[in-house]
């Protein structure tokens, strides 16, 4: 079987998206397909060896990958741009699509819904939308998207993309939840939660190379790291404010690791509360990941408070993988909030309130024992349930099965 996977966000790029993307191909391709990626040049800082490219082809651990240059810049109408540019750029690739090859969608873009409509039509492709996080919601509840009418277009469309999809694939029973509501027929949808290699990321020594490299090393420290997005934004800067009552303990660090469109506005704030207890640092190479995680006491979830009805982080995964107490940073209704305190592998704060976060900090960091059970509960349960290998294999599974009917048009 042919699969071609769609996807923004591919390594070298770092981040849980490009990892997850990049497990998918070798993973299928370790099954005996034939797999193509298609995606984007690597950004800033991630571009070495791509600079002055515009299109490149190249074979990875048993797959090919085709990049195309899109704009680099941060801001959201840039974004937006780089959306449309690599979408225009899918249409063109289905040019080397045929009937019966499967196309795996990666949704955000939104606008790839239409590269799967055309490649259904014209193709006669099988096509799996697989939504990572709801758009436009989450750009309305991020007042990107104001403007009641393009509000109402914007909800026009994503109704049509899944009206014109006979084959959806959510991460969690909350989006299948969000999108039944939004007159999406529950046949339609599947539900697999996103992975983590459980090898690679394990519990490591606290006192490691990466912690030594930071000076962490002998300090409590709390760790952010993943994108610093619309999706946390606020959260984050929460964060900030706890950090601010915080700085009465010197043992306390609060390492904030990643690139994003928030970034700049979050370290503006961080210099104007001239906090000396918060590290900002770039993405970390994948090769370091498991020790940069191992030097955390404990690793923040944050969401913003509506947005978290609206994202699954796939770094909780990689968090409870990484056998360390979680704090999570989440609306009550949230499955974020639900899964960890299910499991026990952390606590929860309120999102939007500094004051009980500097709290649950204070508590957790007097309690080594509790930590260490926390630590331990994440662990089995993400060993028990998103393995590498037993997600591919029920992923591999559904792709194997016929080509599904029901609610197509």
């Amino acid at each position: 079987m042919k699969i071609l996977i769609h996807t923004m966000y591919f390594l070298p790029e770092f981040g849980s998206a490009p990892i997850l993307m990049n497990e998918l191909a070798e993973g299928l391709a370790a099954r005996g397909h034939i797999v193509e990626v298609i995606t984007t040049l690597p950004r800033p800082p991630h571009n070495m060896g791509y600079q002055g490219r515009f299109y490149v082809r190249e074979r990875s651990h048993g797959f090919r990958v085709k990049r195309i240059l899109t704009n680099f810049t941060v801001h959201h109408i840039g974004r937006l741009l780089a959306w449309t540019i690599y979408t225009f750029w899918t249409w063109l690739n289905l040019l080397t699509v045929k009937r019966g090859d499967v196309v795996f969608l990666r949704l955000p873009p939104l606008q790839l819904g239409v590269t799967g409509v055309l490649a259904r039509r014209l193709r006669g492709a099988r096509v799996v939308l697989n939504v990572q996080d709801i758009h436009p919601d989450l750009s309305i509840e991020s007042g990107l998207l104001r403007n009641p009418f393009l509000v109402r277009l914007a909800q026009a469309f994503e109704k049509w993309i899944y009206r014109h999809t006979s084959e959806i694939l959510v991460i969690s029973e909350g989006f299948k939840k969000n999108l039944t509501a939004k007159g999406v027929p529950a046949g339609k949808i599947d539900i697999l939660p996103n992975w983590v290699d459980t090898d690679i990321l394990s519990p490591r020594p606290k006192d490691n190379r990466v912690a030594r490299r930071y000076g962490l090393d002998g300090r409590f420290v709390l760790m952010y790291s993943g994108t610093i997005s619309i999706s946390s934004s606020a959260t984050l800067e929460c964060i900030l404010e706890a950090a601010g009552r915080l700085k009465d303990d010197p043992d306390i660090r609060i390492v904030l690791v990643g690139e994003g469109l928030k970034k700049p506005d979050l370290t503006a704030k961080a210099a104007d509360m001239a906090l000396p207890n918060v590290l900002f640092l770039p993405f970390q190479p994948y090769a370091d990941l498991p020790d940069l995680l191992g030097s955390a006491d404990v690793l923040l979830v944050p969401l913003d408070k509506e947005k978290s009805l609206l994202s699954v982080p796939s770094k909780l995964y990689n968090f409870m993988a990484a056998g360390r107490p979680i704090l999570g940073l989440a609306h009550p209704d949230s499955e974020v909030f639900t899964l960890i305190r299910e499991t026990g592998c952390g606590m929860c704060a309120p999102p939007d309130d500094p004051g009980a976060i500097a709290s649950a900090v204070r508590t957790m960091k007097a309690d080594a024992a509790g930590r260490a059970a926390m630590g331990r509960a994440g662990r089995a349960y993400a060993e028990a349930n998103f393995s590498r290998r037993a997600v591919l294999d029920a992923f591999d599974r559904m792709l194997s099965e016929p080509r599904r009917r029901a609610g197509s048009s």
